[in-house]
């Protein structure tokens, strides 16, 4: 997770993840139209589960 990243999923969580995938996109906009706190976490958890699952594929 870059800082870049972290700063988008604060300021506006919907660009930090726009390229995850549609699903997850809209996700967090979803969540982020009926709070921001939820938009964020959600795209926290997203954006560090993605370098999670690059890093066990890296090792496989």
């Amino acid at each position: 997770m870059g800082l870049i990243r972290i700063i988008l999923a604060v300021v506006f969580p919907p660009l930090a993840v726009v390229d995850k995938g549609l699903g997850n996109f809209l996700i967090v906009f979803l969540l982020w139209l009926l709070g921001h706190v939820p938009g964020t976490i959600a795209a926290l958890i997203i954006l560090h589960n993605t370098k999670n699952e690059r890093k066990q594929y890296a090792v496989a």
